[in-house]
């Protein structure tokens, strides 16, 4: 009778939150092809497919749907009963920010593996635009952060490289538009300071017709075909295109930073689990 492993069981559930195999691949540490070989084992045991490719990602097939509540539920009992036998005795609280166009699956990786790690750790988090959060960690209002800066400081420890450009719906012609309808952020951002500039710059007329505190929230306008905006090109999923005579690009990168007073193993058993569902730092501090 087959059975199924658990190992397999993390590399499916991966490769859901990150909506891709090679994103998934990076979450668990393994190269692509090692990942690729596990689904087929996973679907030679199960009978059937998990998995519906297409061209920047994957999508669950009806047996990948039900099998996703029952390999959380095994994995996150392997972890708990694992705390328990090793009495870590981890105990405390540890405040988080994280971006909310990262909230999601990150979000679900962190939670899942650390409260299921360290059941006594009270993580409490704030899932937001992440213009505050540097403020925050030196207030003391935040103990540790994920955020997107346009330079890293020299031993900063950076978890993603990305490129912001100008994205607009498939589907709606804004590259004819004699004036372009804009999406931007609200409060103090650099993504708007920059998306601004490049406009000066193309000396492109356009107005302002959505503004929002959260990256989802810009997002949906430009999908809606409302306006174009300065977003992630290589946002997981997306589907956006990009703009006609905008091809201004800048580089970004998210970081993570923490208060001065975030020290001792309960932080760095925060710290950890951040890496590990970013995939690794791409530059350790």
């Amino acid at each position: 009778m087959p059975q199924l492993d658990s190992d397999l069981l993390r590399t499916f559930l991966a490769i859901v939150e990150a909506g891709s195999v090679s994103g998934g691949a990076g979450a668990i540490g393994r190269s692509q092809s090692a990942t690729s070989l596990q689904v087929k084992q996973l679907e030679g045991i199960v009978g059937r497919p998990l998995f519906r490719r297409h061209g920047r990602g994957v999508t669950l097939t009806a047996a990948g749907e039900h099998l996703v509540p029952t390999a959380r539920r095994v994995t996150t009992a392997l972890d708990s009963a694992l705390a328990d036998l090793r009495g870590d005795g981890l105990r405390g609280r540890v405040r988080l920010g994280i971006p909310d166009d990262h909230g999601g699956s990150v979000l679900t990786r962190i939670v899942a593996g650390f409260g299921a790690r360290h059941p006594d750790v009270e993580l409490q988090v704030h899932c937001a635009l992440g213009a505050g959060f540097d403020a925050a960690l030196r207030s003391g209002a935040l103990d540790i952060a994920v955020f997107e800066v346009a330079v890293p400081a020299a031993d900063e420890e950076v978890l993603r490289e990305g490129v912001l450009g100008w994205l607009c719906s498939p589907e709606h012609d804004l590259d004819s538009a004699e004036v372009l309808p804009v999406a931007l952020f609200d409060r103090d951002c650099w993504w708007r300071d920059r998306a601004l500039s490049d406009l000066e710059a193309a000396g492109r007329r356009y107005r302002v017709v959505f503004m929002s505190e959260s990256a989802a929230g810009v997002r949906a306008a430009v999908h809606a075909g409302a306006a174009a905006a300065l977003l992630d090109r290589e946002h997981p999923a997306d589907g956006l295109v990009p703009l006609t005579g905008m091809g201004a690009r800048h580089r970004s990168y998210l970081v993570l930073r923490s208060s001065v007073a975030a020290t001792g193993a309960v932080c760095d058993a925060v710290r950890e689990a951040i890496r590990i569902a970013f995939g690794g730092s791409v530059r350790p501090a």
